[in-house]
């Protein structure tokens, strides 16, 4: 790797490192993101490297310069290829997985086994063929290519760009793309001013959840009148089922990198701290090695490329924490106190970590600030709405076909997300609600006017939702929207750091009276009840954990009061989800009278005399269903 101590030496790089990864007449990408290492690609990479070493092909698993500058025994000489076998990020069709990508053919190959590798090397690799069974299949047509996918096709990948299309542990590969040009931009053409004012123009706005205004944050900081000041991003990620940050910090990490950079050259900055949770090892061993990278290349550390200016970075670990995902809280975690948040004023921007002026943003803001600085103003907002520009990476989960990684122009429809890239409903259910923004987001319900409803900051904030940091749980007819409520308000009351009454006491209030609800105790002033204690909670807690904490109750309550009240005034659980409202009855007219449903009863609830109708008494059953899974004839029945 290049040591660089110029401007001149980061452009020859650049230039050699890009003739090098063009030189690669074939590119093997096999996805090294959590969910397809999970599912063995680590195995299929070694195997195909393996193999193809046994075909006499040059195999580079790591892009070098002197290799095409030099020539090598094996480079494109005759008939041998020169192959690029890559540790991608992560691609995004997660539950397509382990993925591997061929170039320049565009192959995209879905749940890849040990045992295909063979046919992949002597079909692709040697002939350009496709391994046809291994394309994507939907309704009985085939995707060879990745970008005709229905998942990707209505997607715009522009944070996510670089994500399963080069080696995510090369810092080669992300020069060779045009790394770290914006950061030369600004460290030799631009003044702090001129780039702070690029970024309010943009108008970026912070994709953590609340989506203040990036550029409005660094003016902030860069007038304080401070000797020390910092830059932190926000790796935490706490929601449950979201997992954008993590991709973007293991699939391309020099892409974030770059941006705290700009960030503490346009803020007069010259430490960073990424913070990330314990839970991402792989995150945390590709952003060590893109920082240890990155400092022997002399692209941070002091007298960045002669420029005079310095920056330092380090990681700290999270201990999982849900509240540290709150900037007071993160920041105290960093200087290794208990991450609890504080009273504000004075805001982070003033004095945030070691009482400092801190810049604090998350991981998907500081990717896109690079692309803004290359390409321009303009560009930026051609994607996205006026007030929401840009794009937004979203994890779609829950009861849809197509789960995975999304990213999407700001406006995008729920029903475009739900329906045409997240395929529809799994199993032919019904669409009922999606949960967007985690514990503190919102249900958005099949109502036209939901689901034809823009993605973005100021629609979702009229609707009662928020985008958070870009959670989407998809549920469908079958789900019991207090169970939800229960569940969100469970998690939310376990991650309470407890510094406030409200949040501490009021969530667990809350907590109890769902749990009656949901065990059949409930009562119908229950629910008036549990909006009364929302609004005080939100009017009254300290930080941001507990001021949206009731938005899954309320938003649910709104959406679906009639679901509420049949659990409470008819004891019932319209989605049979809730076990202590189970109906379990024994239809006459089918009982054959065969015992079995009795013996298979464990608190002798069942009785009745043989060839004739047993019964159920309602008093002992416990609702458990083995007499339902138990009885050959369909008798036993839930109401």
């Amino acid at each position: 790797m290049y040591r660089l101590k110029s401007r001149i030496d980061l452009i020859s790089a650049r230039r050699a490192y890009s003739a090098a990864f063009s030189s690669q007449s074939l590119k093997i990408l096999v996805c090294a993101g959590t969910g397809c290492v999970a599912g063995g690609s680590l195995k299929i990479y070694a195997r195909l490297k393996e193999l193809i070493d046994e075909k006499g092909l040059y195999c580079q698993v790591q892009l070098d310069h002197e290799h095409h500058s030099h020539g090598h025994d094996g480079c494109d000489s005759g008939n041998v290829k020169t192959v690029g076998l890559k540790k991608s990020g992560c691609h995004g069709f997660c539950e397509m997985g382990p993925l591997v990508r061929i170039e320049p053919y565009g192959y995209l190959y879905t749940k890849v086994k040990l045992e295909d590798c063979e046919e992949i090397v002597e079909k692709t690799v040697m002939n350009g063929e496709i391994v046809e069974r291994l394309s994507y299949h939907k309704d009985g047509v085939s995707y060879p290519r990745q970008e005709d996918i229905p998942f990707y096709k209505k997607q715009t990948r522009l944070v996510l760009e670089h994500c399963g299309h080069i080696d995510a542990t090369s810092l080669p590969e992300y020069l060779a793309i045009g790394g770290y040009s914006a950061f030369e931009k600004v460290l030799f053409d631009m003044t702090p001013d001129s780039v702070i004012k690029l970024m309010e123009d943009s108008g970026l706005r912070g994709r953590g959840g609340g989506g203040y205004p990036t550029g409005k944050k660094w003016a902030q900081v860069a007038r304080q009148k401070a000797e020390q000041k910092y830059i932190v991003c926000n790796g935490d990620e706490g929601d449950p089922g979201a997992f954008m940050d993590r991709s973007v910090m293991e699939g391309d990490p020099h892409r974030m990198i770059e941006g705290m950079m700009i960030a503490g050259i346009a803020c007069g900055a010259t430490e960073g701290y990424i913070y990330v949770r314990a839970e991402y090892p792989l995150a945390v061993e590709r952003l060590k090695m893109a920082i240890e990278q990155d400092t022997f290349a002399g692209l941070l550390g002091d007298n960045i490329l002669g420029s005079g200016k310095r920056f330092h970075l380090h990681i700290n670990r999270g201990a999982g924490a849900f509240v540290c995902g709150e900037g007071s809280a993160l920041t105290a975690s960093i200087e290794g106190k208990r991450g609890m948040p504080r009273v504000k004023p004075p805001r982070t921007v003033e004095h945030g970590l070691f009482d400092g002026p801190t810049v604090l943003n998350n991981v998907e803001t500081f990717a896109n600030v690079a692309p803004i600085i290359n390409n321009g103003i303009e560009w930026f907002r051609s994607f996205g709405t006026p007030t929401s520009p840009g794009t937004k990476a979203f994890a779609l989960t829950g009861n849809i076909s197509n789960t995975g990684l999304i990213e999407v122009p700001m406006g995008t429809t729920l029903r475009e997300v739900i329906f045409d890239i997240g395929g529809g409903m799994r199993g032919g259910a019904k669409f009922k609600a999606v949960q967007i923004g985690g514990p503190s987001g919102g249900c958005l319900t099949f109502a036209e006017d939901h689901l034809d409803m823009p993605l973005d900051f100021d629609s979702l904030k009229k609707a009662g939702a928020m985008i958070g940091s870009g959670g989407l749980v998809v549920m469908d007819d079958s789900t019991c929207m207090v169970e939800v409520a229960r569940f969100f308000m469970h998690f939310t009351q376990n991650e309470s750091c407890g510094k406030c009454v409200p949040c501490r006491e009021g969530t667990r209030r809350m907590l109890e009276i769902l749990e009656r609800i949901v065990a059949g105790n409930g009562r119908e002033e229950d629910i008036d009840l549990l909006l009364e204690l929302a609004d005080t909670i939100s009017s009254t807690a300290l930080c941001g954990l507990g001021k949206t904490a009731g938005n899954p109750v309320v938003s649910t309550i709104r959406n679906f009061r009639e679901e509420y009240l049949a659990h409470v005034r008819d004891k019932y659980c319209p989605t049979h989800n809730c076990s202590k409202l189970r109906r379990i009855y024994i239809d006459p007219e089918v009982c054959k009278g065969c015992s079995k449903c009795a013996r298979s009863c464990p608190v002798n609830a069942i009785s009745g005399v043989i060839r004739q109708p047993f019964t159920i008494d309602a008093a002992k059953c416990v609702k458990c269903g083995a007499c339902i899974e138990n009885c050959s004839f369909g008798a036993v029945k839930e109401a």
